[in-house]
């Protein structure tokens, strides 16, 4: 059940960008004032810490991927994993590959780089998959909590409520919707005037970055639309959250008996809305103004590196299904090297 999405959606995020790629391609040939590359700023020039935070990304990226592709096997090869709950966590370790390789890769590159630049359409394109991929989790994590709520308020009703179809149609809308919200913002921030100014004091580029960039005498349009979907889809998904689990505890509270199951089920996936949501938070409402650029930077890699690491470690010690399944892929791999022995 974990890919049964997984052949419909890339198509889709193939006509965007496409349709992206060739609008910003019209752009560079009618509009001089856009720069073929940008300039990024990133962490200290000193050998020894391009060394260290190399070899730290690099660990970070081999934990991330590893460990999402051991989640999304194990829920693809495991009968007893064959479940709603389980199809949508292979997605959500799917996003986390995709969202971490939006941005890690090219980190990884510029950490040796003496001159650390990305092209232009090379950074609209990173804050659309960025975009894309983030609102995707957000949209995909309240999916989730809805379906915690229907497994434990409507138990006897689930399997109906719950049903392949439903799967289907709620990552679909999570993957529709973060796409097209990402479109919009990578389409008007691409045609914002630089003017010459191609230096963007950031990792990696993101659209509050490329505002404060661009000599435009106003883009309260851009921040408009910017804050307006960005805080749609991640209140909205953050409001469906708390909503499903207020009612979650006040129906386990009512119970007499299997509280701790009921709560063992939803500590993983709480345990992760918290980290990511909490990230962003702490990344988008806090002022700017009150920040050192140090600061910006590490906050930027809580969100965009170490939450994805994270999601995989948290499912694997918290969830007794998937600790379960880890120890009998295990233990069927040493069983098949006695037998080849």
């Amino acid at each position: 059940m974990a890919g049964v999405s997984a052949h419909l959606l890339p198509p889709v995020h193939y006509f965007l960008l496409f349709f992206l790629q060739m609008s910003l391609q019209s752009l560079q040939w009618g509009n001089v004032s856009s720069p073929t590359t940008f300039l990024l700023l990133g962490f200290s020039s000193a050998y020894k810490a391009q060394v260290t935070l190399c070899l730290g990304f690099l660990l970070i990226y081999l934990v991330t991927v590893l460990g999402n592709l051991l989640i999304m096997t194990l829920v693809w090869l495991d009968g007893h994993l064959h479940s709603p709950m389980y199809y949508f966590l292979g997605h959500l370790s799917f996003l986390d590959i995709c969202y971490s390789s939006v941005t890690l890769p090219k980190i990884l590159k510029d950490s040796f780089s003496p001159r650390k630049t990305i092209s232009f359409v090379g950074c609209i394109t990173q804050i659309y998959f960025f975009l894309c991929f983030g609102g995707s989790e957000c949209m995909l994590l309240a999916a989730m909590a809805y379906d915690r709520y229907l497994a434990i308020c409507y138990p006897l009703h689930y399997t109906t409520l719950m049903n392949k179809k439903i799967c289907l149609c709620l990552v679909a809308v999570s993957w529709l919707n973060g796409s097209f919200s990402s479109l919009i913002q990578a389409f008007l921030t691409a045609h914002l005037p630089f003017c010459g100014s191609n230096v963007i004091d950031h990792l990696f580029c993101e659209v509050p970055f490329l505002l404060k960039a661009s000599c435009s005498p106003d883009t309260r349009l851009n921040e408009a639309v910017s804050y307006a979907l960005a805080g749609t889809i991640a209140m909205g998904s953050f409001l469906l959250i708390f909503m499903s689990y207020v009612r979650i505890i006040r129906a386990v509270l009512q119970r007499r008996a299997g509280r701790q199951k009921a709560f063992a089920t939803c500590t993983s996936h709480l345990t992760v809305v918290c980290l990511f949501f909490g990230a962003g938070a702490i990344t988008y409402l806090v002022p700017h103004s009150s920040r050192s650029k140090e600061m910006h930077e590490v906050l930027a890699l809580l969100y965009a590196v170490l939450t994805p690491m994270l999601n995989p470690v948290i499912y694997s010690l918290r969830n007794s299904e998937v600790r379960g399944a880890i120890r009998k892929a295990l233990h069927r791999g040493l069983l098949e090297q006695r037998v080849s022995a």
